[in-house]
């Protein structure tokens, strides 16, 4: 489905799950339309994270412009609204440019909050954020993570136990609006378009993505990640940041820290990604929006993006 506007910018989304190709595929595509890469990967924003975050590489970058990669360092606060933000301004500048906008990345939440926009009820309040952080520094994270699954059980079970961000960020909600923060999205999902958006997914059999999943870890650690979280412990970043409490970087720390044996992280982190993946893909099957390709499917993609185009 197409969503049409001649009032609104045009956009090109393109989303899937982890590991299935995104950033290839949209390279073979986007230079056909004049079109430069605005991510929308929550990892891909922090800097010295490289490797485990599977980004783009420097001769992919020069040979389509990307935009919000490398943004802010590991430690700083990033959220669905500054993306929204930071990315409606980018577009906005494309648009001036005559530059076509492919939105590629696999973080359905900054997806949805920039196509759609995100609730506007009062959610906020500094003091409770303040309680429950002192509530986990005193008793313990698993002592919030525990109030959650009783408070708002749907959304325990999408959190990790140890992603104090998205814990604390949950609870806050729902002590401030007694409401749970899933209900807050059910109720908003796919509600509002600010812009006009072909949105394009790439999808294939499950266990080739699983077996891609499975090779794209064995390359990262082929290709230095290990090192990679040394270099960002030793720089001081806490392993009980949002960013280090991600996938590959928190087993990599549980192995260097002496926690989990070699064999047993490498597993743990197929087995966390190919999960991952799977939850992406829920997400995204849910948006009846969403035109689904497989990634060699590049022929096709522009047949749909040269209809998209066409339609004024």
């Amino acid at each position: 489905m197409m969503l049409k506007d001649k009032n609104k910018t045009k956009i090109l989304v393109v989303c899937g799950p982890t590991g299935i190709g995104k950033t290839a595929a949209v390279i073979q595509t986007a230079g056909r339309f004049g079109g430069e890469i605005v991510s929308a990967d929550s990892m891909q924003i922090y800097r010295h994270m490289d490797i485990g975050t599977a980004k783009p590489s420097f001769s992919e970058r020069r040979e389509i412009p990307h935009h919000l990669v490398d943004i802010i360092d590991p430690d700083k606060p990033f959220d669905a609204v500054q993306y929204a933000a930071a990315a409606g301004q980018i577009i906005a500048d494309l648009e001036n440019k005559g530059r076509l906008p492919f939105i590629v990345g696999g973080t359905g939440l900054y997806i949805k909050a920039l196509v759609h926009g995100l609730f506007t009820d009062k959610t906020s309040d500094p003091s409770i954020r303040g309680e429950l952080k002192e509530t986990a520094s005193r008793n313990g994270l698993n002592a919030l993570y525990e109030q959650l699954c009783e408070a708002d059980p749907k959304a325990a079970k999408k959190i990790h136990p140890n992603d104090a961000y998205r814990i604390i960020r949950a609870l806050e909600v729902y002590r401030v609006t007694g409401k749970a923060l899933t209900e807050f999205h059910d109720r908003h999902r796919f509600s509002d378009h600010r812009y006009s958006a072909l949105k394009i997914g790439l999808n294939m059999e499950r266990a080739s993505l699983y077996d891609r999943i499975n090779k794209r870890v064995d390359a990262m650690i082929s290709a230095g990640l290990v090192g990679e979280v040394r270099r960002l412990l030793d720089m001081g970043y806490s392993e009980r940041l949002k960013s280090m409490q991600s996938i590959g970087y928190r087993h990599m720390t549980d192995f260097i820290r002496n926690r989990l044996p070699w064999d047993e992280a490498v597993r743990t982190m197929k087995r966390d990604t190919r999960r991952y993946a799977k939850r992406q893909l829920t997400w995204f099957r849910a948006d009846p929006e969403i035109v689904w390709f497989e990634p060699g499917q590049t022929g096709d993609i522009k047949e749909k993006v040269d209809e998209f185009l066409a339609a004024g």
